[in-house]
């Protein structure tokens, strides 16, 4: 079947992309220099040259303009799940979705800053965590229709698997933090799971 061509971006749509990453990175920059509480929305607004209300038209809070709209990782990670084949396990589909949200960062630098507010930002992780348990509600059919259902208690067994991945995830970015973005996070994320998983 033969795929259609990508209808090429406007020159609209490219100013648009342009603004957003000079968001992102002038937010990133002072949330790294000042700390992301102490950082407002009006010091990103007038040091990246727009009004605090185009500011907000490309990021509807002040924790998305850490990395995104954060709804999108969950969307990216229920996506690849779902689209990998019904034979491939519980444990290999999360990881293929952890990989694909890794891979929405812009670059490694990035990440590793992102990761370093994530965990030293009390605020942050906590929205965080309210964010992930809602994407755990979302992949909850997904991760239970790739168990089996023979075994009993699907329900728990899935919440367990979803919630030792995302504990595993995060035990690898702390480390991946600690050692400077030294080493692959995935790699990290692999040991973290051997361990847990015996």
């Amino acid at each position: 079947m033969k795929q259609e061509a990508e209808a090429p971006a406007t020159l609209w749509d490219r100013t648009r992309q342009l603004a957003s990453r000079e968001i992102l990175e002038t937010a990133l920059r002072l949330f790294t220099e000042q700390g992301y509480d102490e950082t407002t929305i009006a010091q990103i607004a007038r040091e990246a040259g727009v009004s605090q209300r185009t500011l907000f038209r490309y990021f509807g809070t002040k924790e998305d303009l850490l990395g995104g709209d954060q709804g999108r990782f969950g969307q990216v990670l229920t996506a690849t799940i779902s689209e990998l084949p019904a034979e491939v396990g519980v444990w290999e589909a999360l990881r293929a979705g952890v990989a694909a949200v890794l891979a929405l960062h812009d670059s490694r630098e990035q990440a590793l800053e992102r990761f370093r507010l994530l965990h030293n930002t009390a605020s942050l992780r906590a929205g965080w965590l309210e964010k992930r348990l809602r994407f755990q509600e979302d992949l909850l059919p997904l991760i239970e229709a790739r168990m089996d259902a023979a075994a009993g208690s699907v329900g728990v067994k899935a919440r367990a698997v979803m919630a030792t991945a995302f504990a595993c995830l995060d035990a690898a970015s702390m480390m991946w933090v600690d050692n400077d973005g030294k080493g692959d996070i995935m790699d990290l994320y692999d040991e973290c799971l051997a361990a847990v998983r015996g």
